[in-house]
């Protein structure tokens, strides 16, 4: 079976750095006021970038909120769709995965 506390705290960790870049991000994104038409299109294209790094970290964070829900329930590292055990090589590459390899197909 696996450590949870090690888990855990690799979520955690997971977590702050998450929150930092989506900070940087958004502040990243208020700072653009360029009034130069040119400069401004650029900085569109960047700004639509950085929103999909956003939304790529916001859909992350609510993979291992869920999977710190599922440590504290007892559930962790237990297939939610078969209920198998998920490997826990599979657990050491996506510590945030609901799924055991087989249903992730």
């Amino acid at each position: 079976m696996v450590d949870l506390a090690a888990r855990k705290k690799v979520l955690e960790n997971r977590l702050l750095e998450l929150d930092a870049r989506l900070h940087g991000i958004e502040a990243e994104l208020d700072t653009h006021q360029s009034k130069d038409w040119e400069e401004l299109a650029v900085e569109r294209e960047e700004d639509e970038v950085l929103e999909g790094i956003g939304s790529s970290g916001l859909a992350e964070i609510d993979r291992i909120r869920a999977a710190l829900a599922r440590i504290e329930d007892g559930s962790y590292g237990f297939c939610v769709k078969c209920g198998e055990e998920i490997a826990a090589k599979r657990l050491d590459i996506l510590p945030a995965t609901p799924f055991c390899s087989r249903c992730a197909t």
